[in-house]
Order: structure tokens, then C-alpha cells, then sequence
């Protein structure tokens, strides 16, 4: 299935642009849609295309980019030949598909773009790791788009509920809650979401099976699988520490605290040792981090404490399935009870991770804050998330809390809003009841957070 995705309207953007640069980079984890995407507007927008996948691209063709480059006539003609493809000026594109496996191809888009024929899109992940990277100049002709796991919205648009993701967004500003049978409707939807997750082929499984969690799973599995390959092909230095980190991700997130605690890791670890690992989990996209921020003010990434980080997984459901195995799937009929909200155990983490998946969608760096108190011996402020509005002129922070459950203290939240009521814009909880106002504080559920 090809599903219909945001970033199509960003492609077309850019291409219909009448300056600028005629080059772009789609980045993202591995498995989430950018190559179908990418070939399905070029199917679209443009009388034709050539795609080259790095992946599979004979060395014949490699060696175009390594002998014709200063010669486009030839290298452009040996192209066309070769894919059997009349390209034409100005009305045609050329694919790089996982570029990040021949770095000189993505080097050549400086000399592609100010020749001027046609356009450019790349494909690609792990693009800033320093193997992919060192050997070359890298252009500053091409732009770069961000993509990520299918969104809420986009899932609802697969399973055909447009409307009801409108409908979300007015009650949202308007500040009024969804009616019942519709916020019951909305909650459902979200729930299936959270637990098939947003790579393409599971949700594609998903739907095309009747709504079959099993099906899904599979899918998702060998996502899974094939993200482990790739932690396998890294440098040996910080292979291990990646390995572990991802492994430890569904145990670190079903702590109380879920930051990672180093010392846990490993006997003797610290934050120092794991700079590479982290570059990596991020650079791949296949984690979502989230920093402390010390002072909570403008310019959060001023503040950020490297020493204290959460590491969320960049598509629930896949942390689903790797939370738990496929027996314990079955045996505790785990997305039924998360369906039917009656799975204590866990719940809380997959939550909080899908807040953060949906808070990185659109656009948002993730920071928490904590303050420990020392007469209590404890934390006596824990903010899930903070995120900001950007604005240099009125800079406002949002504190944001997750409740899994509908039983819950907004001590925490109230605490930290007097200490920052100067800064503050909003408050918000998110839990899975319909909006509502507790104290001053928006409560809103979590299929509305794809407002934020």
C-alpha cells in the first residue's frame, strides 16, 4: 500500500520553487517510507526519472560519478543509456537512493545542481556519520528534509478517518472537549496507533489483514532484526555500547526515572564513554533523545545537561515489540489489554514514548527537567517534557506530564510553575481522558498532543 504522507506536500514545495536549490536530502531511520515516497512524486511531478539505489547499483554505474563528472554530456548520456530513459531539461529527476552508501554520489550533487538540467533528490540514513562523511566535500546545494515514522494524522488518514483528526483540531482550539462517543472513537484509533506504530509496512499489514496486531508484528520484528544488522556494520570502538543501549531501551524506559543511569550499563560506565553511541542512536533516527535542561529558559540547548538523558524509541510500535516477545505478546493478549486499558504494566512507558515520537514529528527538541530535593531525599519536580515557541522576541516554555492512567498529583507540574511562571506560555498534561482543566493546568488527551 502506498499511503498518503505529509511530507509529499514539502517535496512539492520545494520543487515548485523558482529559486532555490535544486537538490534535496530526505533523512530518516531505515523502513519509514522514503523511498516509496520519494518515487511516487517522481512518478507524479515530473515527465520522468532515473533512480539509482546505492544498494544495489552496479559498480559500472559508481564508476560514472568517479570517471564523467567533469564531463556531464557523457555522464548524463552514459546515464540515459544505461536505465534506458530519456531525461528532459527541466521536467526530470534523478533519484540517489541510500546515497549514505556511496558518499561520492552525494558529493556530486555541487556540480549536478550548477549544471543546472534537472533535479535532484536523495534518499538516505546514517548521512552524518563520520565513515559516510570524511572522505568528502559535502554540498551546501542540497537542503535537507527530515522524515519520520507515518504520524497519528497520517495513520488515521490510512484507515480512513480524515475527519475526525479536523475535528480534534478545532475542539483543540477552541478548547472544548471532543464529544463522547467521538473522544471514544478518537481514543480507539490512538490506541491502535500507538501499538502497530508508524512504519509503513506494519501498519500496511495491519489494514490489509483485517486489523491483525499479529500481522503487524511480524513486520515489525524484522525491523527490528534489520536495525540490529545495522548496529552490527558500525565501527568495533562503540559497537558494543550501541548494541546495549538499544537493547536496554524497553528496560530503561519501564523505570520509574527512565533516564539512562550509566553506572547500570556497565560496571564503571559514564556519560563521557558513550558520546559516539548516542551520535549514532540519533544520527540513525532510530532513537528520539531527550536532554535535561538545568535552567529552563531562552535557548533551551544553552541549558542542556549531557550527563542526564532519556533515549525514546523513534516508532512505539516498535518498542512494543521490543518490550516484549512474541510468546509474551500472545500469552498475556498484551495489545488486547492495552486496548481495552487494563495493562498496568508498561503502559506508562509506551505512552510517554509516543508523546515523544509525536513531540520530534513536529518538529520539537526534547528536553525534561528534574530538581531534587534534599530534605525529601527525592526529585520533588518531574517534568516529562519541555518544549518551546521558538519566538525571539516572546519566548514562552510549555511543561508537559504524561499520565498513563486517570488517578494522578499535578503537585510537580504546579511546583515548577511557580518557580518559572515568568517563562511559562502553558501548562499541559496529557492522559487518556477527554479535555478538561485541573487547577489552571490544560489536561488534554493524547491524540491532541499532534497539536502541540
Amino acid at each position: 500500500m502506498i499511503f498518503e504522507r505529509k511530507i509529499y506536500q514539502k517535496l512539492l514545495s520545494w520543487k515548485n520553487e523558482t529559486q532555490g536549490k535544486r537538490a534535496i536530502l530526505v533523512e530518516g531511520a531505515r523502513r519509514i517510507g522514503k523511498s516509496t515516497i520519494v518515487e511516487e512524486f517522481a512518478k507524479q511531478e515530473y515527465e520522468n526519472y532515473i533512480l539509482i539505489d546505492f544498494a544495489r547499483a552496479a559498480e559500472e554505474v559508481k564508476g560514472y560519478f568517479l570517471q564523467h563528472l567533469n564531463d556531464l554530456d557523457t555522464f548524463f548520456m552514459l546515464l540515459q543509456s544505461y536505465y534506458n530513459i530519456d531525461l528532459v531539461e527541466r521536467k526530470s529527476l534523478i533519484i540517489f537512493d541510500e546515497v549514505q552508501l556511496f558518499p561520492k554520489a552525494r558529493e556530486a550533487i555541487k556540480y549536478l545542481v550548477q549544471d543546472g538540467r534537472y533535479d535532484y533528490i536523495e534518499t538516505g540514513s546514517l548521512i552524518s556519520i563520520k565513515e559516510n562523511i570524511e572522505k568528502i566535500l559535502i554540498p551546501s546545494e542540497e537542503r535537507k528534509l527530515k522524515m519520520y515514522p507515518m504520524d497519528f494524522e497520517e495513520f488515521c488518514w490510512a484507515s480512513n478517518s480524515k475527519q475526525i483528526i479536523e475535528y480534534i483540531r478545532v475542539c483543540f482550539e477552541k478548547k472544548i472537549p471532543l464529544e463522547r462517543g467521538l473522544h471514544n472513537k478518537a481514543m480507539l484509533l490512538f490506541k491502535e496507533y500507538m501499538l502497530v506504530g508508524g512504519m509503513p509496512q506494519a501498519v500496511s499489514a495491519y489494514l490489509e489483514n483485517h486489523k491483525d496486531f499479529g500481522k503487524a508484528d511480524v513486520e515489525k520484528r524484522d525491523i527490528l532484526e534489520l536495525y540490529r544488522d545495522d548496529i552490527k556494520k558500525i565501527k568495533a570502538q562503540y559497537r558494543a555500547k550501541v548494541s546495549a543501549i538499544f537493547d536496554q531501551i524497553p528496560g530503561l524506559l519501564s523505570q520509574h526515572e527512565k533516564r539512562v543511569v550509566f553506572s547500570r550499563i556497565a560496571e564503571g560506565s559514564a556519560v563521557e564513554q558513550y558520546g559516539e553511541t548516542f551520535f549514532w542512536l540519533a544520527d540513525s533516527m532510530i532513537t528520539n533523545e531527550c536532554r535535561k535542561a538545568n535552567d529552563p529558559n531562552v535557548g533551551l540547548s544553552l541549558n542542556e545537561d549531557d550527563a542526564f538523558i532519556k533515549c525514546y524509541l523513534g516508532d512505539t510500535g516498535l518498542l512494543v515489540s521490543h518490550a516484549f516477545d512474541e510468546n509474551e505478546l500472545l500469552e498475556n493478549e498484551v495489545y488486547k489489554q492495552i486496548l481495552g486499558g487494563k495493562l498496568s504494566l508498561n503502559e506508562g512507558m509506551l505512552y510517554e514514548n509516543i508523546i515523544a515520537q509525536i513531540l520530534t514529528a513536529n518538529g520539537h527538541k526534547l528536553y525534561f527537567y528534574t530538581q531534587y530535593n534534599a530534605a525529601l531525599h527525592r526529585n520533588d519536580i518531574e517534568i516529562d517534557f519541555i518544549i518551546s515557541n521558538n519566538s525571539k522576541l516572546r519566548y514562552k516554555i510549555y511543561p508537559i506530564e504524561v499520565k498513563s492512567g486517570t488517578n494522578y498529583s499535578v503537585k510537580s507540574l504546579l511546583r515548577f510553575k511557580e518557580k518559572f511562571k515568568n517563562r511559562i506560555g502553558e501548562c499541559y498534561i496529557i492522559h487518556p481522558r477527554n479535555l478538561t482543566y485541573k487547577e489552571d493546568i490544560l489536561c488534554i488527551p493524547p491524540y491532541m498532543a499532534i497539536c502541540l
